[in-house]
């Protein structure tokens, strides 16, 4: 069974639908019991870096999320906001972040002549894959994926680095640490390229 943490946060059932379609079993909980039972994680994130890790206290899950990640190495999937409490910290709040990569989150920088770049980056957009990973397996070629963000991570383990993508410049758009796997992109919403990510990460063993 693969648990859609639920900590008031991110796009829960559009995560649902696309798991489903790809006939996944799954459940969309921030029980404790149900997060300790999970074979899969996925931590989705929509909104404030702070509010995130508030919430994540508030519902006392931080504890048994490392328990699960870091000790008993279940795979977890973290999607736009969840890949940047992955991290370290971010420059968009205060409080730390997970900490499970060696990573920073920060805030989209231009020099010219990027400068009238928009941000958030919205839209859809290219990824390079940087090494080979079964959460990339037998991907189409040129895959595109959809981005709403105005932050994004910085890793200091170039190893941990899956993808990458251009906007103004190159910023990294998914990661792999072992067990845990992050995208900046939503493929809740990237169609037949995300719901590819979906299944290969189901089909992690």
């Amino acid at each position: 069974m693969i648990v859609i943490i639920d900590y008031g946060m991110g796009n829960l059932g559009s995560i649902h639908n696309m798991l489903r379609k790809i006939g996944s079993d799954s459940r969309i909980s921030a029980q404790i019991s149900d997060i300790e039972s999970a074979e899969k994680l996925i931590l989705p994130g929509v909104g404030s870096f702070d509010n995130a890790m508030r919430n994540l206290q508030n519902l006392d899950l931080i504890p048994i999320l490392n328990k699960k990640v870091m000790q008993e190495k279940t795979p977890v999937l973290g999607i736009c906001l969840g890949i940047q409490i992955f991290t370290r910290g971010s420059e968009e709040g205060s409080f730390p972040g997970l900490g499970w990569v060696d990573a920073e989150t920060i805030r989209f920088r231009f020099n010219e002549p990027q400068r009238n770049l928009k941000i958030p980056h919205m839209g859809w957009n290219s990824v390079e894959i940087k090494k080979e990973d079964a959460l990339f397996n037998n991907m189409v070629q040129d895959p595109r994926f959809y981005f709403v963000h105005s932050f994004h991570i910085m890793c200091n383990n170039p190893d941990n680095i899956l993808t990458t993508t251009h906007y103004g410049y190159d910023f990294i758009s998914s990661l792999q640490k072992e067990n845990i796997y992050g995208t900046q992109f939503h493929p809740e919403k990237s169609h037949k390229y995300g719901m590819k990510i979906f299944k290969n990460f189901v089909e992690l063993s």
